[in-house]
């Protein structure tokens, strides 16, 4: 059973043409083949420290955390290799107008936190980019954080966590590997408290 989260020619088109839509929505899938523009990062080299706050929200489900994540050089890596990092999962894919929308707020993110233990991983969801589609768009967006492909035990289980099937959507994660919040679409009331989310996690 496929899960691919792929929007028809004329949903993408009107995405662009209306500004006010804040998320593509369809059916969700991958093959499991993955894609990133730069290679999987070790576990971070500065002292883990772990939120006051962790402990009052649940770890991040296991299909998350385990699931392999697959890079453009042929690497993987896990969510749970990052432990001691601030994440945010963003799933994205190339021709989803919102996602489009909301890529400068997230590299202005990962601008502002990179020193601090922070990154961004962007969880490609359409098994029809090619390495070379990501890479492209990745320039064209100058997109300065990672991109990976996210198979389909990992867009289930971030499907089943967030309860919406479109895209884009963001899962803030703490040091300990929990889950801090989850947000849905672009809309800027929405980006707005996923600054506000990373801003607080950021600190602790």
């Amino acid at each position: 059973m496929k899960y691919i989260i792929r929007n028809t020619a004329i949903l993408a088109a009107l995405t662009f043409v209306i500004g006010g839509l804040s998320a593509c929505s369809s059916e969700v899938a991958n093959n499991g083949q993955g894609n990133t523009a730069s290679t999987a990062p070790a576990e971070s080299p500065k002292a883990h420290r772990s939120s006051k706050n962790s402990a009052n929200y649940p770890p991040l489900a296991e299909g998350i955390s385990q699931a392999e994540m697959a890079h453009l050089d042929g690497s993987k890596s896990k969510v749970a290799d990052r432990k001691g990092k601030v994440l945010l999962l963003n799933m994205w894919a190339t021709w989803c107008g919102p996602c489009r929308a909301e890529m400068p707020h997230l590299i202005k993110m990962q601008d502002k936190y990179r020193d601090q233990d922070f990154e961004i991983i962007g969880l490609n969801t359409d098994d029809g980019d090619t390495k070379e589609m990501i890479e492209d768009f990745a320039a064209e967006m100058k997109l300065n954080y990672t991109l990976v492909w996210a198979n389909t035990a990992m867009q289930e289980s971030l499907l089943k966590t967030s309860k919406f099937d479109g895209i884009p959507q963001s899962f803030v994660v703490d040091r300990d590997g929990h889950l801090r919040g989850v947000f849905r679409g672009a809309d800027p009331r929405e980006l707005k408290k996923l600054e506000e989310a990373v801003d607080q996690v950021i600190v602790e």
